[in-house]
């Protein structure tokens, strides 16, 4: 028989079974302590209900105080005749405190300073003329995010509000005063631009809604800011006409952009951009107390006018 067959044939023929003694040979001995070790670490298979975890024996809770909220800026007092019945106007001198505007390139001058002197001049020319009330919104070197100018006019229940302020542009040539009056869309590139500036500078550091739905007091909403808008643009177109005498203005002087002190929707509001601080002759113009008092005038002029035509078409 060839070799290859013997071999085939013992592959093919089974071993016999361990017992008695032969279990005691080293190959059948690690066998059988291989099979008894295995079948005692096997693990006994639970059911999946018995994997729930517990419920937790006591309840935590994480508490992070907010601490108070920022009381609202005081309100500033109310000056002139102690009658509530005369309109009342709050004159806004732009930017203050941290902020301080645009400097003259001539002269170093603030904006912050100038409109301060100016809304003081304002201040004391309707004084002085009796018929109306007048409140500042800052009367000193301070700062007030946009939202609180505005504010201030709305808690007071202002009838007109006046944001005063000085113009800045890279061409020292341009000159001239301009106002401007609510519009969601800016009348050109150059109010977009300097509505975009303005109203950056909170980062340098009469309608009851509450019995309608949303969608009819959406609609009041609506009809009292846009007969806020036309009322402030009746005043803008005053201003202009009455002020320029004494005051330069530009071609296009009545202009709209979305400022955002013009935003109270039931206050007329106007920003009156009183002439170009980047300018030398605006700029000493504005910074002097002869052209800060025509300023003045000018206003007080349109603000009695318009407060007379307020009266008659009732």
């Amino acid at each position: 028989m060839s070799p290859l067959l013997v071999l085939l044939g013992m592959i093919a023929t089974p071993a016999p079974a361990l017992t008695g003694q032969a279990d005691a040979s080293p190959i059948g001995d690690s066998v059988n302590r291989f099979e008894r070790t295995s079948r005692g670490l096997r693990p006994q298979l639970q059911s999946p209900a018995q994997f729930r975890a517990k419920r937790p024996e006591k309840r935590y809770s994480v508490t992070v105080p907010i601490g108070k909220p920022k009381p609202s800026v005081a309100l500033p007092r109310i000056e002139g005749p102690a009658n509530s019945r005369l309109p009342l106007v709050v004159i806004d001198a732009g930017h203050g405190g941290h902020d301080p505007g645009a400097i003259s390139p001539h002269s170093g001058k603030r904006e912050k300073d100038i409109t301060l002197a100016l809304a003081r001049a304002i201040r004391d020319d309707l004084l002085a003329s009796g018929r109306v009330r007048v409140a500042l919104t800052r009367a000193d070197d301070r700062f007030l995010v946009l939202e609180e100018r505005y504010g201030i006019a709305r808690r007071l229940k202002a009838d007109l509000f006046i944001s005063v302020h000085a113009d800045a542009a890279e061409n020292q040539q341009a000159s001239g005063a301009s106002i401007y009056t609510l519009s969601e869309v800016a009348s050109d590139r150059e109010a977009a631009r300097l509505a975009a500036r303005e109203n950056k500078a909170n980062v340098i550091n009469g309608v009851d809604l509450g019995a309608h739905s949303g969608d009819v007091s959406a609609i009041l909403l609506d009809l009292t800011q846009r007969e806020t808008m036309n009322v402030a643009s009746d005043f803008a177109r005053l201003l202009q006409r009455e002020a320029s005498d004494d005051v330069k203005f530009r071609t296009t002087a009545h202009r709209f952009a979305s400022f955002i002190v013009l935003k109270a929707p039931d206050t007329p509001s106007v920003l009156f951009e009183t002439g170009f601080i980047s300018n030398k002759e605006d700029g000493e113009f504005l910074a002097s107390p002869a052209g800060q008092k025509k300023v003045a005038r000018g206003v007080r002029d349109a603000v009695q006018i318009h407060f007379a035509r307020r009266i008659t078409a009732r």
